[in-house]
């Protein structure tokens, strides 16, 4: 006779626990990423996101938000030099549809959590930046959306 009642008020306190949206709360800290890790981290994320997208073709245009931060410096470059046309000022011809990329760049213990998103895909990564590049300090993190 109890049951029910006990699993009401239980579901009830519960459902307080949820969150109302989709965002995340980190407590990780925004980070410059300068010079050659800049260039290593950009460089590789942008070859992890072709590889997921598939090549650049004659009508393939990114389009990123206006940044003068040298990790978008080398983000940029690196797209262009897989191919991408990118746009960062917001102007496209009328028959060209592009494609939006966000990214972040978070710290945490030494090292740079770095994410790339599309509406159709997201790629992170954590670094380990040193003086001469980064490297790698985590596997590739690859989520597909519908």
């Amino acid at each position: 006779m109890w049951k029910l009642p006990t699993f009401i008020v239980a579901a009830a306190l519960l459902s307080g626990c949820q969150t109302a949206d989709n965002t995340l709360t980190t407590n990780s800290t925004p980070v410059a990423v300068t010079g050659p890790a800049a260039s290593a981290i950009a460089g590789d994320m942008a070859s992890r996101l072709a590889e997921q997208v598939g090549p650049a073709g004659a009508a393939t245009t990114i389009k990123m938000g206006k940044d003068t931060s040298e990790f978008a410096t080398a983000l940029e470059a690196a797209l262009r030099g897989w191919g991408y046309t990118v746009v960062t000022d917001g102007k496209v011809a009328k028959d060209v549809k592009p494609g939006e990329l966000a990214y972040a760049i978070d710290g945490l213990d030494g090292q740079v959590l770095v994410r790339l998103s599309t509406p159709s895909i997201a790629l992170s990564r954590a670094y380990t930046p040193t003086a001469a590049g980064a490297s790698p300090a985590s596997p590739l993190s690859i989520m597909q959306r519908n």
